[in-house]
């Protein structure tokens, strides 16, 4: 062999080496970023879910001391998301203006002030406004979050990414239906005050301190992230860069009329829809089901949760690597309209209705992360931040239908069957609008 050819093995060796340990400074660095935000981002996630859904169990004692109809809670749960949607989209503006660390903490502090006033509610007026003005407060963290992730990680990393933020939202079902069963049992009566009522102060608390702490933790964006080198900051913009698409939209405008954005607002319409369901009704039907203590209740509620944060995880981390979307949304989907569907047959045994809902919050939980990688496909600028925070107000019209349809349609058939099994089909529908979507667009 030749001198030449020796030196040309040599070098591209070398050149193997080389790249072998970029990619591994870039994974450690990666991991530093995530290590640095997403744990926040998920544990602000858990305390805005949980002052979100925490009025379902409140529901337990809470609808008999104020005498409150099916109706009457469902329309005050679901004002909530009136609000939401109203001022999803000005927030997510807002935002994207003011910056995500001055933005966010304004978001949590309000809201958790308000959830928090919710303990002196004493008629169904006072409830709507309270929800109504809870909505309006948290609109905005969501997508805000959502959008703040796409200024730090490329198209290809971001359904794991999303994954491990919404595990806040399993979890807060998960640590927050037990500790709420257990608010209203051992705090009942405690200075002249029902259980139901210091559930809502002190699960207001912790949002107020993230709130705080947003202040001084997070930064606006790489540049001012005063933990990156100034190589690290290099390596991160030179990834956003290489990411961008040609025919990516980026004014206001062309988010606001892009029928892509509409599309994927009525497939998050249909995951939310379920999700909702779920969140709210099911200590209710775990009730009718024949458990009546509310901290077991509370534990029963919290069992399909530890599904979806396993389910969220693999089926993001498999996304990711198969660089497949559609699919990816569309199996998990239809695995929960199955299980949601199958519930309505077995509504007087406690082990098939956990069982078949744990099945269906995994499955639907599963479809998020994934779904959440599409927006910033073809969205960026101003034009991401509308575009997503649309996606979301439109998705949040299904937290309105659920709680109130549901409600609606157990006072008029004295079952939840009817609403499950709506839910379940609109599931089967948001799949099939998935496949709509253009694979070589998602695909990245």
């Amino acid at each position: 062999m030749s001198v030449h050819s020796n030196a040309g093995i040599g070098g591209m060796q070398g050149q193997g080496v080389h790249l072998r340990e970029q990619e591994k400074e870039r994974r450690q660095l990666y991991g530093r970023v995530t290590w640095r935000l997403v744990p926040f981002f998920c544990l602000c996630y858990l305390a805005a879910y949980l002052d979100r859904i925490n009025v379902g169990l409140a529901k337990l004692q809470m609808q008999q001391d104020l005498g409150f109809s099916e109706t009457v809670y469902g329309l005050g749960a679901g004002l909530f998301f009136v609000g939401y949607i109203l001022f999803e989209v000005p927030s997510n503006l807002v935002l994207a203006r003011m910056g995500a660390r001055l933005w966010i903490a304004r978001i949590m502090i309000t809201w958790g002030l308000i959830s928090g006033a919710t303990m002196f509610v004493s008629t169904p007026m006072q409830f709507y406004v309270l929800r109504f003005l809870l909505g309006v407060a948290e609109a905005g963290f969501f997508p805000g979050v959502m959008l703040y992730l796409t200024y730090w990680y490329p198209t290809r990393m971001r359904s794991k990414i999303m994954a491990l933020f919404l595990i806040g939202l399993p979890l807060a079902s998960l640590v927050g239906a037990p500790l709420s069963g257990w608010i209203m049992t051992a705090f009942a009566g405690v200075r002249g005050h029902a259980g139901w009522q210091w559930l809502f102060f002190l699960e207001a608390i912790p949002s107020v301190v993230l709130g705080l702490l947003v202040f001084v933790y997070l930064p606006n964006s790489i540049e001012s992230a005063q933990w990156l080198s100034p190589r690290d900051k290099g390596v991160l913009r030179a990834n956003l860069d290489s990411d961008r698409l040609a025919e990516s939209h980026h004014s206001l405008w062309a988010a606001l009329s892009s029928g892509r954005v509409w599309l994927l607002g009525m497939i998050d319409l249909s995951l939310m829809m379920s999700t909702y369901a779920i969140s709210f009704w099911l200590p209710t039907i775990i009730r009718e089901a024949g458990v009546r203590s509310t901290a077991e209740i509370g534990l029963l509620t919290a069992v399909p949760n530890a599904f979806a944060i396993a389910a969220l995880l693999l089926n993001g981390i498999s996304s990711d690597r198969r660089r497949e979307r559609r699919w990816h949304i569309v199996l998990p989907a239809l695995a929960g309209a199955a299980a949601m569907a199958l519930s309505t047959l077995y509504t007087g045994h406690v082990f098939a209705t956990v069982l078949l809902f744990s099945l269906a919050t995994a499955g639907i939980m599963a479809a998020f992360p994934v779904f959440w990688c599409l927006p910033a496909t073809f969205l960026t600028g101003p034009a991401a931040a509308a575009g997503i925070a649309l996606i979301a107000s439109i998705a949040n019209l299904g937290g309105f239908a659920a709680t109130y349809l549901l409600g609606w349609l157990k006072d008029l058939t004295h079952s939840s069957s009817a609403g499950l099994l709506l839910f379940a089909a609109c599931l089967v529908a948001g799949s099939l609008l998935t496949l709509a979507l253009p694979k070589a667009v998602v695909n990245r």
